[in-house]
């Protein structure tokens, strides 16, 4: 079976968010019986992120989250690093193996340089992963920081190891499409939802998933809050400023709610945007680019990519996992495996 295509434009050529420039992505992963978890790190150039930083932006759809770096970011308008991705207790490793890869390439951060801003997201991977083993260290974002390729595997790789996603195996997943003329890639770290309101390219499949679950003897599993979280970020090579770039953010939004979200109370849903078409100079005696930002008329097409790449990127990340069986013998069944079960006649997505 192939996953399912949602919308009308064309994707790029790997249907990834490494279309949008010289991106790439790399992983690592902890499968060690009640540790599945791991680390995923987004570079957004093949150069040095802190001495060229890359315009970017946030928007904070529910901040149900306990990520380091967005405040600066929303201030200043830039990434310094690498974008880490991980479960919720491995922020503090993760920022601090940022922190020594920019001091160890430059002397001067924290003396004649100001202090370097790590940026580490994250979602909670508690029901399939021992989050309190604190089994994710800096040498595991050195090894992922090391394999980034633009060509890259999703699923329950990386930071998508444990997590979970309408009751589902969710993870890592990724896509990209093609409008104005330009590139939009999305990346999102998939752990949310309830499995009735899952809703795949507009049929209310998770409707179905949870009727079929309860008349044939399963629990019920009677309606409780959403305790969930995405991180969903944004390449473009259009030539965007921060404040375009986080209204670009905000429509990741969008795709997001088309998969069944409501962005429930206990769901930190966050989205980041940023542009491969220039850099931004760390040091003052270097020239700022000399570029024309797209006008404010011309992001129609692109807002469209950003929903389309979050909702398709969403799919994939279902699509492409595994079934993982983790602390305490918890399991997470595949969308794949469950359409498999469920007759044609059942499934309102069947063609």
């Amino acid at each position: 079976m192939n996953p399912p295509r949602v919308g009308i434009l064309p994707a790029g050529p790997r249907d990834a968010i490494s279309d949008a420039g010289e991106v790439r992505v790399g992983h690592v992963t902890l499968d060690r019986g009640a540790v599945q978890t791991g680390v995923t790190v987004v570079v957004p150039h093949a150069g040095d992120p802190f001495v060229d930083k890359v315009p970017a932006a946030a928007a904070v759809i529910n901040g149900f989250g306990k990520s380091a770096g967005l405040i600066q970011i929303r201030e200043l308008g830039v990434l310094e690093t690498p974008i880490a991705l991980s479960n919720t207790f491995a922020v503090g490793p993760l920022a601090e193996a940022q922190i020594r890869a920019a001091m160890a390439s430059h002397r001067q951060i924290g003396r004649e340089w100001p202090t370097v801003n790590p940026l580490v997201c994250e979602c909670n991977d508690g029901y399939l992963n021992d989050i309190r083993a604190l089994a994710v260290g800096g040498e595991h974002y050195r090894s992922a920081l090391e394999t980034a390729a633009a060509g890259f595997v999703q699923g329950s790789v990386g930071a998508g190891r444990g997590m979970s996603a309408f009751e589902l195996k969710g993870g890592v997943g990724s896509a990209s499409r093609r409008a104005g003329g330009h590139v939009v890639g999305a990346l999102v770290l998939a752990n949310f939802g309830r499995l009735g309101m899952l809703t795949l390219g507009g049929c209310p499949l998770g409707r179905k998933l949870a009727a079929a679950r309860a008349s044939s003897g399963g629990d019920p599993a009677p309606e409780q809050p959403e305790q969930g979280s995405i991180i969903m970020l944004l390449a473009t090579d259009a030539p965007l400023d921060a404040r375009q770039l986080r209204r670009l953010a905000w429509r990741a939004g969008a795709g997001l709610a088309r998969t069944g979200s409501v962005f429930g109370h206990g769901s930190g849903d966050i989205a980041l945007a940023f542009s491969t078409a220039y850099t931004v100079p760390h040091l003052s005696d270097r020239p700022m680019p000399a570029l024309a930002m797209l006008h404010e008329t011309r992001l129609d097409p692109l807002f469209l990519a950003a929903a389309d790449a979050t909702e398709q990127a969403i799919i994939h990340a279902l699509w492409h996992a595994e079934p993982v069986r983790g602390r305490d013998g918890h399991t997470r069944r595949t969308l794949r495996e469950v359409l498999r079960r469920l007759p044609d006649e059942e499934n309102p997505c069947a063609s």
